[in-house]
């Protein structure tokens, strides 16, 4: 009688990242709460399903203290995945873990059992494929290219477009309550009345440019201002804006 010897399927653990959006509070909290409600109030919508990681390095509170602050952002419908700057014994169970880094990563690699003596001298009685030889070619490496993505229609209420990988280009119009997330510079071609949030990964060079100014939130490297802060006459205009220093500049094109 053969016996048929299967090893256990082990389970696979990926690692992956996402975009998440940032928060970094300052004191007094309960101001900074207010200037939080001024921004979703005018902005709606802005938090809502999206995952928030709540950076506190330059925060001196104390446990009881982030604890109230998490249950106040939960109270504005703000989820925290997690936490960022936090010393370990600020952080209690049912808190958000403490994030480090942000960076992508691999797949986990899970150690497998051991093998059954058994299981080796049937593996040894099979015959093994012949070993790669250095003659034998291999695959040319491919390197990855600066992207962009283009979308060819309008952004619908509703729709987000998120690509951190480099520029986004719209060909139409970004509808009110809409937004575009690139890692790079934002180029629409139509009316920009949703939201634009460009070097998103930390890119203070990218620029938004649109044909028709009537944005409710634009953003360059987490500096962000609402369409009522920026110049009365740049509004329903084809517009340029950057980043200079900690402030946004914009500009009307010809």
């Amino acid at each position: 009688m053969t016996k048929v010897l299967t090893e256990p399927r082990s389970i696979r653990i990926k690692g992956r990242s996402f975009l998440a959006v940032v928060l970094s509070p300052d004191l007094p909290v309960d101001q900074w709460l207010e200037r939080l409600d001024d921004l979703a109030s005018r902005s709606a919508g802005f938090f809502l399903g999206r995952p928030v990681v709540l950076d506190v390095a330059d925060l001196a509170i104390d446990r009881e203290q982030l604890k109230d602050l998490i249950a106040k952002l939960a109270s504005r419908n703000v989820s925290i995945m997690g936490l960022e700057g936090a010393k370990p014994s600020m952080v209690e169970r049912g808190m958000p873990p403490i994030l480090k880094g942000g960076r992508p990563v691999s797949d986990v690699e899970v150690p497998k059992p051991a093998p059954d003596p058994a299981a080796e001298q049937i593996e040894k009685d099979e015959p093994q494929p012949a070993p790669e030889t250095a003659t034998q070619e291999r695959a040319p490496e491919v390197r990855s290219a600066v992207q962009s993505l283009m979308i060819p229609e309008a952004v619908r209420s509703g729709q987000s477009v998120i690509f951190t990988e480099g520029d986004v280009t719209v060909l139409g119009a970004v509808s009110s309550g809409a937004e575009i997330i690139a890692g790079g510079s934002i180029h629409i071609y139509g009316a920009l009345r949703g939201r634009a949030m460009a070097g998103s990964v930390g890119n203070s060079t990218a620029r938004i440019f649109c044909r028709k100014m009537e944005a409710e939130l634009v953003a360059i490297d987490g500096i962000y201002k609402m369409a009522e802060d920026l110049p009365p006459e740049l509004l329903g205009k084809p517009v340029q804006l950057w980043l200079e220093g900690d402030a946004i500049k914009a500009a009307k094109m010809a």
